[in-house]
């Protein structure tokens, strides 16, 4: 096996003020299932979809954090997925924070922007490099 078979994936760790909040949105609005938490009270959970994880980690009473989205053309996750369109669907029916629809970028990939509760904003986009500008 070479060393480039080796990466099958990256989960995100993300800063959450509560984490069972956060979950919800991830499982309620995004379509995560939560594998579990951690702690007493809980300070940790793993979110999992289509072969890939979140986590979320609750800050400490006292402890601040910024999600990298504050900053100008920053994000907090890139993912790839099938059909960026029938993901905003699904997405906007179930009233998450979309922050941009579909859009086709000039370097051939088709995303959406979303927002969570913790000002987190993921992209989910797909590749549209053979398909040229067909989708809108």
């Amino acid at each position: 096996m070479s060393a480039a078979s080796q990466v099958r994936g990256i989960s995100p760790f993300l800063l959450v003020r509560d984490v069972k909040r956060a979950a919800a949105y991830y499982s309620d609005v995004l379509g995560f299932a939560v594998r579990g938490f951690w702690g007493d009270p809980p300070m940790f959970a793993i979110a999992d979809r289509d072969g890939i994880s979140v986590m979320l980690r609750q800050v400490k009473a006292g402890e601040t954090f910024q999600p990298n989205a504050v900053l100008e053309d920053c994000l907090d996750a890139y993912v790839a997925v099938r059909d960026a369109d029938a993901l905003h669907d699904e997405y906007k029916a179930k009233g998450a924070d979309i922050v941009c629809p579909p859009e086709n970028q000039p370097y051939m990939m088709r995303e959406f922007q979303v927002r969570d509760p913790d000002g987190h904003v993921l992209i989910f986009a797909h590749d549209i490099s053979n398909q040229g500008a067909a989708h809108g």
